[in-house]
């Protein structure tokens, strides 16, 4: 079985903490539409994990007395979040191996296997919040379809953006249009005859392309594919899958577009996390650092040459002044050195602007580009 995404638990787990997580994380998945053990794996105390690098992973670590860490270093190294649980804060030392010590940890007592599910299925990009994709559609064409997907998307819990404005438009409402782009996982496009000939669906392929961002390309019968679209995936339509007087897709054709955006969704996720960490491990690395591992909300703790400590939380999409905050108040120590990682191709001037302007005055150091870790790193390590 090809699974979308991968959990485990490992540690010290009882097994009334193991049937408590193991049902609330397949409730919350119900509202995605997927299945624990189907196109969600759950491995409970492997005897090592080793998830496949493009399909997102995460494990929880169950503290206790007599532990059996399996291949704990060989997850830390690379990068897989690894949410350390124990009985009480003051604890760690007692309960963990020393290896997980450094990471952010979860209180049981607080939240209990809610808490801790919610912190699995963040670490995999799992919240609706985190589920975001951008239909791009000719205003003339297929419009009942897109409709009808934006319907579909919104009922598995994506955060749907379908610009109906048509070409007649203001810059202000188009600058959303750009913002909403940046911050999406995946670009929907349905490409009907006339796609590429509107000068806002090309404008919005380019934009994607040009970032990094995956395509999920849905062909309508008898369209000749261009060669600009040939990276993107691909779901053929044929005519018996599009309802002749509607434009709406048969119920089998729009099951399929669904499972497919997700299948792209979670690769997405995967590789962009996989990069995201490669670079700041290279960039610590050229210092004379190193990385510790990934834990809790995908925060990154390193230890600097001199042996401070700073946590870095990545994001993928539009870095904001709340996500700095929840960063702030997820740090186990407040003496921690804290910042956002975050990557600037693609975004507007006015964005950028502020950010600068946020790292300048109202919150110094705290935002790092990730085109400029390794000096931002050095500049930590001489405080």
């Amino acid at each position: 079985m090809t699974f979308l995404y991968q959990l485990a638990v490992l540690g010290a787990p009882t097994e009334t903490q193991i049937r408590d997580l193991s049902q609330c994380i397949a409730t919350a998945l119900e509202k995605f539409n997927l299945r624990l053990g189907h196109e969600v794996a759950w491995d409970v105390l492997p005897a090592s994990f080793k998830p496949h690098q493009l399909q997102p992973s995460a494990a929880v670590f169950f503290g206790g007395d007599t532990l059996d860490i399996a291949n704990l270093e060989e997850l830390l190294e690379r990068g897989v979040p690894v949410l350390p649980v124990v009985s009480d804060l003051n604890k760690p030392q007692a309960e963990l191996p020393e290896i997980l010590q450094p990471l952010n940890c979860l209180n049981y007592a607080e939240g209990g296997a809610q808490r801790i599910a919610n912190a699995l299925l963040e670490c995999v990009g799992l919240l609706p919040y985190q589920r975001r994709v951008f239909i791009s559609h000719h205003h003339g064409e297929a419009s009942a379809a897109a409709l009808q997907l934006y319907e579909a998307f919104s009922a598995r819990q994506f955060d749907v953006f379908l610009d109906t404005h048509g070409n007649e438009i203001d810059e202000d409402v188009k600058a959303l249009s750009w913002h909403k782009l940046y911050d999406t996982d995946v670009l929907l496009m349905l490409d009907t005859p006339s796609y590429f000939d509107d000068r806002w669906t090309n404008a919005e392929f380019g934009r994607v392309l040009a970032k990094g961002i995956s395509i999920l390309r849905v062909s309508w019968p008898e369209v000749t594919p261009s060669r600009r679209s040939a990276t993107a995936w691909l779901t053929d339509l044929k005519t018996e899958d599009i309802h002749a007087d509607t434009g709406l897709l048969e119920e089998g054709a729009l099951e399929g577009v669904c499972l497919k955006l997700e299948e792209i969704r979670s690769q997405n996720h995967a590789i962009r996390s996989v990069n995201i960490i490669s670079n700041l491990r290279i960039a610590i690395q050229a210092i004379g650092g190193k990385m510790l591992g990934v834990s809790t909300n995908r925060a990154m703790h390193m230890q600097l040459p001199a042996g401070q400590f700073l946590t870095v939380y990545p994001t993928f999409g539009v870095p904001t002044p709340v996500l700095l905050d929840e960063a702030l108040n997820h740090t186990s120590s407040p003496e921690q050195s804290v910042a956002v990682i975050y990557d600037p191709i693609g975004m507007c001037q006015k964005g950028l602007h502020y950010l600068d302007w946020l790292n300048t005055h109202a919150q110094p150091d705290s935002w790092i580009k990730i085109t400029e870790a390794s000096q931002q790193f050095e500049h930590w390590g001489n405080h």
